[in-house]
């Protein structure tokens, strides 16, 4: 069940625990349960950011990581999870995105949130062409060097950047990006497959897929516009409904759903585990029997029929 994470020396199974929700949909008493039960479920990473949740009347971002730290100090359980989280989309001390004071700034206030003196992977949430990547590259490895980063990653980069980036990493000796966090589902496939799935797949670069579930509509819940009552989220489904694509996929699923007995959330995040370049994808729960129907899909194997199915349905 456990996988290396492309080059590094971590391992996770086929999930990462987003923590979007931590301090959001998910109260602290809440996140506390479900970072407990992931973690002793066989979980070993969460994914939060410094952004997280500032989208939220009245938050001002942070709120994920001071719940993670929180429940660091409480559990204690530091030694058997992997916290990754992200820098570039939230302007502060130092600056805003990519700038290397904003870098080192939003690193310190990342470790000071979560209580912890080292980050196991820090990611570029996005690209920055505003700054030079060199000199990104080279505040990443004065983190590194000072002990307080572990392993890089890309999120929201493009196949052209990654490949700058990395060939700029080899020819000056510099820490390169060994995961990428892109956009990536049933339903949302062009920002990855082609050229960017295959570059991790050439340089085993790990991909950890983010909006696995498509905001909840891989869940099968959302059927029609009455749906989208179900959940604070449900606005962002909405396109999908009107998506002849997307509905191809959904009724795909159903057909999957009725050979295996599976849920459609894990059917969904069987797909994806399956997919070349694909390590493990990132999902969020807000109850610990939603984030059990999520656990139980790591044991899922579908068939390559089911798999060439799905596939088919969203090309």
């Amino acid at each position: 069940m456990m996988r290396a994470i492309g080059t590094t020396d971590m391992r996770t199974p086929p999930m990462v625990f987003g923590g979007n929700v931590l301090g959001f949909t998910a109260d602290a008493a809440t996140s506390f349960r479900l970072l407990d039960r992931f973690v002793d479920a066989g979980g070993t990473m969460i994914d939060t950011a410094d952004s997280y949740s500032r989208w939220v009347p009245g938050h001002q971002g942070g709120e994920s990581e001071t719940i993670i730290g929180e429940w660091v100090r409480r559990s204690g359980k530091r030694d058997r999870v992997l916290i990754a989280t992200k820098v570039g989309m939230m302007p502060g001390e130092g600056g805003q995105g990519l700038a290397p004071p904003r870098i080192h700034a939003a690193c310190a206030a990342s470790l000071r949130r979560l209580g912890v003196d080292r980050i196991d992977l820090y990611y570029a949430h996005q690209d920055d062409p505003a700054v030079d990547q060199a000199d990104v590259l080279a505040a990443f490895a004065q983190l590194i060097d000072a002990g307080h980063v572990r392993h890089l990653g890309a999120s929201n980069f493009t196949a052209m950047r990654l490949k700058s980036a990395l060939d700029l990493a080899h020819r000056a000796g510099l820490p390169a990006y060994a995961v990428l966090q892109p956009e990536y589902n049933l339903v949302a496939r062009s920002g990855f497959a082609g050229e960017l799935q295959d570059m991790c797949v050439t340089h085993n670069i790990a991909a950890l897929p983010y909006f696995g579930l498509a905001s909840g509509f891989l869940t099968g819940k959302y059927r029609t516009r009455d749906d989208l009552a179900k959940s604070v989220r449900g606005n962002r489904v909405a396109g999908y409904l009107d998506d002849a694509g997307a509905m191809r996929v959904l009724a795909a699923m159903d057909a999957v759903v009725a050979d295996t007995g599976a849920t459609h959330a894990q059917v969904a995040l069987a797909w994806l585990a399956a997919q070349p370049g694909v390590v493990a994808p990132i999902a969020s729960a807000t109850s610990i029997e939603q984030l059990d129907e999520l656990i139980d899909a790591w044991e899922l194997a579908l068939t390559p029929e089911q798999l060439d199915t799905l596939t088919a349905a969203g090309a």
